[in-house]
């Protein structure tokens, strides 16, 4: 295995099972994004998870992911939340968890086969594997990367979205093209002039004739999302911003083009699962690793950048990106592996 393990191969007819029923621990504080990325990761191998929401407090809060776990939360002792028999896979992402996956790995040794998703800031031994975006620079013998975050949106899940249309999306005239804002971050400014050039570009879209889904995040400002409704309000269009059943899976599914927001590496990973078209637009701002993630995408074939001007809904073909199963791919390999390995020296 090459020590810069770019995962880019195809694994969804090799994935092996395993792993599959075998019991598993996902490690996360709570948040929505980490857990759908372990979640993921877990689904694809099949996995029998078990949730382990931390919260640490005093100083085990602020020393994360270098301190260790507080005495209090008694861990391995048999009435405490991590306790034997220990899973046979655990996945932990983000700061908080990463001292509980450092001490599960020191408590059951070559019995469970710990995951850490995202760079854990504390090393490369701090799990069996490591994940992290290929736009990141970690590297080394147990550290895996693809171009995009794993997620919920497999082939399987996406070809059964595709099979049922909701009344509201059946009602849309085609072409439908869902858009995904996302707003400002320590990275993308989103400046007025930004707003206004986003603005621009979806009247030019819906002079094409098309339908809109679109969909806000939580950093979605209202001047961003006054101008997207501007842009959009003389077209047929559904506009969810928070109300009611998230359709968001559902504007995946069924879009034939999709604009995204540059901000989001989730967002924009997810759209590349559907195969369609992904434009990207690009606001004021930016980083050297958002750089590295959008450059790769496009070199992949998956997006576009977003023209300020859109005369023709351009269309093009790319094999979906499913992250998870890649991930999955190598843990079951690697955890394979391992197995044949002790039973050889047993």
């Amino acid at each position: 295995m090459n020590t810069d393990s770019n995962v880019t191969s195809d694994p969804v007819d090799r994935l092996t099972s395993n792993l599959a029923g075998r019991s598993a621990w996902i490690i996360t504080d709570g948040k929505a994004g980490m857990v759908v990325q372990a979640r993921g990761v877990a689904d694809a191998l099949g996995l029998n998870c078990e949730m382990k929401t931390v919260t640490p407090r005093g100083f085990s809060k602020y020393l994360a992911p270098w301190g260790t776990i507080s005495s209090s939360e008694r861990f391995g002792q048999p009435d405490s939340a991590f306790a034997p028999p220990w899973p046979a896979v655990a996945i932990a992402t983000g700061r908080a968890s990463i001292p509980y996956i450092r001490a599960l790995k020191m408590a059951a040794g070559a019995a469970c086969y710990t995951v850490v998703l995202q760079d854990p800031k504390s090393g490369p031994k701090t799990a069996d594997l490591i994940w992290v975006p290929q736009h990141d620079t970690l590297r080394g013998p147990n550290i895996i990367t693809t171009p995009t975050s794993p997620h919920s949106f497999s082939a399987t899940r996406m070809a059964s979205l595709r099979k049922t249309i909701p009344p509201g999306i059946e009602r849309l005239p085609g072409p439908r093209v869902t858009i995904i804002i996302g707003g400002k971050n320590s990275a993308y400014k989103f400046t007025e002039a930004d707003d206004a050039r986003l603005e621009h570009a979806l009247r030019s879209i819906a002079k094409l004739g098309v339908s809109f889904m679109i969909t806000t995040s939580r950093r979605t400002h209202q001047r961003l999302l006054n101008a997207v409704d501007k842009a959009t309000s003389s077209s047929p269009r559904i506009l969810w911003t928070g109300d009611g059943p998230n359709p968001y899976a559902s504007f995946l599914a069924h879009a034939d083009a999709l604009v995204v927001t540059a901000d989001s590496v989730n967002m924009t990973g997810e759209a590349c699962a559907t195969g369609r078209p992904v434009h990207v637009f690009m606001p004021s701002g930016g980083s050297a690793k958002f750089t590295r993630f959008h450059d790769a995408l496009r070199a992949y074939g998956a997006t576009r950048e977003l023209p300020d001007e859109v005369a023709q809904l351009a269309t093009w073909d790319y094999q979906p990106l499913d992250s998870a199963r890649l991930i999955a791919q190598q843990i079951a390999d690697r955890w394979q592996r391992r197995a044949m390995s002790q039973n050889e020296k047993n």
